[in-house]
C-alpha cells in the first residue's frame, strides 16, 4: 500500500494555488458535486421502492390496515394523489398475508374469482347456489361502483327458489346502496342504467323490482305511485327555469337604458301541461265496410198423412160418393212445403274516435 508523502501534498497545494481565482472555484464545485452525487446514489439505493398494495379502499380500512402493518413492523405509505396503500416491493406478499389473516381489508372481496377455489367435497347444493350468488352480488357491486359518480355501492339480490309449477313461479327482486362522491349525484339516465343492467344480469328480474338509494336514504326509483310526484316535480323545475330566463332577458334589455340598478323584473309563467292523444278510424259513407254478414234460412215441408193405427188401418177405405170432394188430406197424398223463412244480419263499421288526455 503506497503512503502519501506530506512533500506530495504540499506540492498539489502549491499547484492549486498557484492557479486563478476561477479556476480555483470551478475545481471546488466540481469536488463538490461529485461529493453531493455520491451521497444522493448510496442513499438511494439504501431507499426501498414501494409497490401498490391495494388501490382503492375506504377510508376506515385504510386507517385499520396501516395500523396493521405498522404493528408488524412493515413499512407503509399513502399515495396522496390515488389513495393507494404503498409497501416496500418485497414485504408486499407478507404484508397480505398478515392482513389475510387478521380478516383486513373488509371491503375488498372476490366476486367470482372465489368460484375459482376448490370447494370442499361435500359442499351442499344450497351452498353453492348462495356462493353463487354472492359472487353475483359483488360483480355487480363493483361494475356500479366504476361509474364516475359512484364512490361504492352494495347490492342484494331476492332470488325465490322456482317451482316447477308456472302458476307458482316468484319474480326476483333487486335492492342497491349507492355511495356518492361528495356534491355529485345520479341522474335519472343514470338511475335507469343501473336498473336495466340488474335486471339484465339476473334471470326472472323485472327492472320495476329494482330499487335504489343513497348513502343518504334517498330513494332515486320511482314506483307507479310516485311517477307521479316526479312528473310534477319536474314541471316545477322546467316553469321555473322558464321564468328566470324571461327575468334574465327583460332584465338585460333594459339594462342599457334605465342602468341596471334602476330594474326589477318578475315573471310568472302559467304553463298548460295537459297532453292528449287522440286515435280516429273513419269510413267512407258511400261504401260502407262490412264487418259481418249472418244469414240463417229455415225451411219446413210436410210428409204423407198416414192412418190412425189399428184395425180400421188394415181395411181397405170406404168407395167414394163424390170423389171430387176428396181434399189434399186424405191418406195417401202427399202435402207441399208449410214454411219457408230467411232471415239476414249485417253489421257494418262505425266512425270511432278514441282519446286519451293526461293533466
Amino acid at each position: 500500500m503506497a503512503l502519501v508523502k506530506a512533500e506530495e501534498v504540499s506540492q498539489g497545494f502549491a499547484g492549486l494555488s498557484g492557479l486563478n481565482a476561477f479556476r480555483q472555484i470551478g475545481i471546488m464545485l466540481g469536488l463538490a458535486a461529485s461529493v453531493a452525487l455520491g451521497v444522493t446514489v448510496v442513499l438511494w439505493s439504501w431507499t426501498p421502492s414501494f409497490g401498490v398494495l391495494y388501490g382503492a379502499l375506504d377510508e376506515q380500512d385504510i386507517s385499520t390496515v396501516m395500523d396493521a402493518l405498522r404493528s408488524n413492523g412493515i413499512e407503509v405509505k399513502l399515495d396522496e394523489a390515488t389513495g393507494a396503500v404503498l409497501v416496500p416491493t418485497s414485504s408486499i406478499q407478507m404484508a397480505r398475508i398478515k392482513l389475510a389473516s387478521m380478516g383486513l381489508p373488509k371491503g375488498v372481496s372476490a366476486g367470482f374469482d372465489s368460484l375459482d377455489e376448490k370447494s370442499s367435497f361435500g359442499v351442499s347444493q344450497f351452498m353453492e347456489k348462495a356462493r353463487y350468488q354472492r359472487a353475483l352480488e359483488i360483480e355487480l357491486a363493483r361494475t356500479i361502483s366504476s361509474l364516475s359518480n359512484v364512490k361504492s355501492a352494495r347490492v342484494h339480490l331476492a332470488i325465490p327458489r322456482q317451482s316447477v309449477f308456472v302458476r307458482n313461479r316468484k319474480k326476483a327482486s333487486a335492492s342497491v346502496v349507492t355511495n356518492l362522491y361528495p356534491g355529485r349525484n345520479l341522474d335519472e339516465g343514470q338511475v335507469a342504467a343501473i336498473m336495466h343492467m340488474i335486471s339484465s344480469s339476473v334471470p326472472n328480474l323485472d327492472s320495476s323490482k329494482v330499487t335504489i338509494v343513497d348513502q343518504k336514504g334517498m330513494l332515486l326509483t320511482h314506483g307507479d305511485s310516485n311517477r307521479q310526484l316526479a312528473v310534477t316535480s319536474a314541471q316545477f323545475e322546467y316553469v321555473t327555469r322558464l321564468e328566470q330566463s324571461y327575468i334574465d332577458r327583460i332584465e338585460r334589455l333594459l339594462a342599457p337604458i334605465l342602468g341596471s340598478e334602476s330594474i326589477r323584473a318578475q315573471v310568472t309563467a302559467d304553463l298548460d301541461f295537459t297532453r292528449s292523444e287522440q286515435t280516429r278510424e273513419s269510413f267512407n259513407p258511400d261504401s260502407p265496410a262490412l264487418r259481418s254478414n249472418q244469414t240463417t234460412v229455415d225451411q219446413s215441408t210436410g210428409g204423407v198423412e198416414g192412418g190412425i193405427p189399428g184395425a180400421l188401418t188394415n181395411q181397405p177405405p170406404v168407395a167414394a160418393s163424390a170423389p171430387e170432394l176428396l181434399t189434399a188430406g186424405v191418406e195417401g197424398t202427399p202435402s207441399g212445403p208449410s214454411s219457408n223463412h230467411r232471415r239476414e244480419i249485417n253489421n257494418y263499421e262505425l266512425d270511432k274516435t278514441i282519446s286519451h288526455t293526461q293533466f
